[in-house]
């Protein structure tokens, strides 16, 4: 138990640390942003609990194919702002079509026999 509240903890921690950067420095809080924190942690939380470095490189090879459709929600969304539109609309659009990219995504890779 101790350990899911590290983990826990540690995630927290980092979500709150960028949010709190982001606020003082729109750049180093998107550098921060961009990278693949969630994933690194995912990496080392799953190394640390199975030892299992082929599910990692599956886990990998999953996030780098469905990182594509994800791309659409940092083009739509600025746009939506910049264009006016209302925030929480614009943040409900952006992330169903980001939603519906990664159904489509899923359905080509399962199409060219792409596991996941």
């Amino acid at each position: 138990m101790v350990y899911y509240i590290i983990k826990v903890l540690i995630s927290a921690i980092l979500i709150v640390a960028i949010s709190e950067i982001s606020k003082r420095s729109s750049l180093v809080g998107s550098i921060f942003a961009s990278i693949p924190l969630l994933s690194l942690m995912a990496f080392v939380w799953m190394y640390i609990d199975t030892k299992d470095v082929h599910k990692i490189a599956d886990l990998s090879s999953g996030i780098f194919w469905l990182v594509i459709p994800s791309l659409s929600f940092f083009i739509l969304f600025p746009v939506l702002l910049r264009k006016g539109m209302n925030f929480y609309l614009s943040l409900v659009l952006s992330t169903l079509v980001m939603v519906l990219l990664y159904f489509g995504m899923i359905y080509l890779l399962k199409k060219c026999g792409v596991n996941l």
